[in-house]
């Protein structure tokens, strides 16, 4: 009954955020931006999102060395590829972590390393996305006059980087308190995890690097999706909007972040002095590239998916060089 309650609750939530986003725009203008559309600059944002997909798979499968499992790369990107397809169809932002996590574990990881795993990567592109935002602020300010909007992203870029940061210093060490309840005992042995990584300067050099990559085809992405519109959307604003747009959507509150994407962009654009239907329309385009690399991990899952026997590695300490 939580369940059902539950995608109900985002199912009306996506609904009610994408007709805001719809009637708030001038429909006509939509029209006109869809008949001029370039399947090739489409077609491009999805390879793009398909490389994307890779780098991220090649950031995870460091992060499983930290917890002392070895993968292949290439166990990777196929997991990655198939969680790409359940945060698609599952009703969260988060549902693709969750078919990381049950493929991995079954695999033999074990369900806690699975867990921490997934958790420290996902904790290090928000870290980055959201240093991102925070760099870009004068920028931002010099794009967005409007006072409240400005106080929108500084709250949302300073809170994006404070709180992984916390988590990662949480795992300085292991709190007997922590280890008196179950979840908060994991809670700690995933920031041990994430400590360790940040601990150590190589690792934390190519999860950063990583991040910043991945993060920068996101927005290479958005572009290519207001390219095949013919969208006067040119790459600086896109490299100041999009990473706000996208740290606010991965809020867990909506289906595949529908609606809270789409009218976080109409607002940005809004307030960026940009055409809010352009905003609608590279906002749906963006999402529509990633429905459509989902489906190729749909396939991927369907295609003779057959669990691999994981071969334990040595944990590696933390390092502070």
């Amino acid at each position: 009954m939580k369940k059902s309650i539950a995608l109900i609750a985002k199912l009306t939530i996506s609904l009610a955020l994408l007709y805001f986003a719809v009637s708030s725009v001038n429909l006509g203008v939509v029209a006109e931006r869809a008949q001029r559309l370039n399947a090739t600059w489409l077609a491009a944002a999805i390879a793009v999102l398909a490389v994307q997909a890779v780098a991220g798979a090649l950031r995870w499968r460091i992060i499983i060395g930290r917890c002392g499992v070895a993968i292949s790369l290439q166990r990777a990107v196929r997991l990655t590829m198939v969680s790409l397809f359940f945060s698609q169809v599952l009703p969260s932002t988060v549902g693709g972590d969750a078919a990381r996590i049950w493929l991995f574990a079954r695999d033999g990881a074990g369900w806690a390393k699975a867990i921490y795993s997934v958790a420290v990567d996902r904790i290090a592109g928000v870290l980055v996305l959201a240093s991102i935002v925070v760099i870009c602020l004068p920028e931002s300010f010099a794009l967005i006059p409007d006072r409240l909007a400005r106080a929108g992203m500084v709250t949302v870029g300073l809170l994006g980087v404070a709180a992984p940061a916390a988590f990662i210093a949480l795992g300085f060490r292991q709190w007997g308190l922590l280890h008196r309840f179950t979840l908060s005992r994991h809670v700690n042995a995933a920031a041990n995890v994430a400590y360790g990584v940040f601990a150590s300067a190589r690792t934390a050099s190519l999860i950063v690097t990583l991040s910043f990559f991945i993060q920068g085809l996101t927005i290479v992405a958005a572009w290519l999706a207001a390219k095949s519109v013919s969208s006067p959307f040119d790459f600086i604003d896109a490299i100041v909007l999009i990473p706000p747009v996208l740290l606010v959507a991965t809020v867990p509150i909506s289906i595949a972040g529908w609606g809270v994407r789409e009218s976080v962009m109409l607002m940005a654009f809004s307030y960026a002095g940009l055409p809010p239907a352009d905003g609608l329309m590279i906002s749906a385009l963006f999402g529509l590239a990633s429905f459509a690399l989902g489906i190729l991990g749909g396939l991927v899952w369907l295609v003779g998916d057959r669990r691999q026997p994981l071969p334990q590695a040595a944990a590696a300490p933390p390092q502070s060089s």
